[in-house]
């Protein structure tokens, strides 16, 4: 852990080297974020992470979000995801996935995909797998819009958890 005093003095280098990997393979949340500062409070670096990524351009936001694996997918289960990731699909179970579980995933991940052209993306931190499939379930109906928006909304509660994680309160 790392208290935000230390976290508000890094030079701009020391602050992506620590933090680049929050923002699932976008570097460029955290340089946004590292602008932002001085942060003063965890929450307020939560909240710069999620302002810089707010305030990027739509195109920008769907690189974002396809950056991120598909849940308890072939490249998580083969263990070529971040680190982070892989932490966190292992905290709800989904490395332990029984064949007929793969297959399901597998099948929700291509119907999601198929509609809306990026992952799933759920905070998994905290649920289970069934919670995952039951949330996979509730959303496919949604509009791409939607979808988009509530994509955004999960991905800054991804930054919440690696933050809290990495930075003391």
């Amino acid at each position: 852990m790392i208290a935000i005093a230390t976290v508000d003095a890094l030079a701009p280098a020391d602050y992506l080297a620590r933090f680049a990997d929050v923002a699932e393979h976008s570097p460029w949340v955290a340089e946004a974020a590292a602008a932002l500062r001085p942060h003063r409070s965890r929450e307020a670096m939560i909240a710069a992470f999620e302002t810089a990524m707010c305030a990027a351009p739509q195109a920008r936001r769907l690189e974002l979000i396809r950056a991120h694996p598909d849940l308890a997918g072939r490249a998580a289960r083969a263990g070529a995801i971040a680190a982070d990731s892989r932490k966190e699909q292992a905290g709800a179970g989904l490395d332990t996935l029984t064949d007929d579980e793969f297959a399901r995933f597998t099948r929700m991940n291509d119907a999601y995909r198929t509609k809306f052209g990026f992952p799933f993306i759920f905070a998994v931190k905290g649920a289970t797998k069934h919670q995952i499939l039951a949330a996979f379930e509730a959303r496919l109906p949604n509009d791409p819009a939607e979808e988009f928006e509530t994509a955004l909304a999960q991905i800054a509660r991804i930054f919440r958890f690696r933050l809290e994680d990495r930075v003391s309160p």
